[in-house]
């Protein structure tokens, strides 16, 4: 179960629920009612949220990635058009990888990058060939 960071966990929710179709399971506000923990769910996967803080910088703010999430879908063409009409920035669009996966990238607004992928085709290990 991944953990992640934002400062705003509302807007977060109600941005990966229209872009990526997770759904949410759980809100939980601090004293002052701005959520500070949250959760949803991806397939049988949770992915939790929450706010850690004043001194808090997202990706956004540090201006570089901080991790990739990268997390399978069963149509991930489909799913690539979802986040594009949502506003996604993306990242790479889908290709087929060279260790048989289907994949595309994109960026959430609070700079979180996302990789959603569906496995196409089994490939041995001995015949995986890094592209370049």
């Amino acid at each position: 179960t991944l953990y992640l960071l934002y400062a705003d966990v509302e807007s977060a929710l109600d941005w990966l629920s229209k872009a990526f179709g997770f759904r949410e399971r759980l809100r939980f506000p601090g004293s002052d009612g701005k959520l500070v923990h949250a959760e949803m769910e991806s397939g049988d996967s949770v992915i939790m949220m929450g706010f850690p803080g004043p001194g808090y910088r997202n990706p956004k703010q540090l201006g570089q990635a901080t991790q990739h999430t990268y997390i399978y879908v069963d149509n991930v063409d489909q799913h690539f058009e979802q986040a594009q009409r949502a506003g996604a920035t993306i990242l790479a669009p889908p290709e087929d990888q060279f260790y048989g996966d289907r994949r595309y990238g994109a960026k959430d607004p609070e700079g979180h990058q996302w990789y959603f992928a569906q496995h196409i085709r089994d490939v041995a290990l001995e015949d995986m060939q890094m592209p370049g």
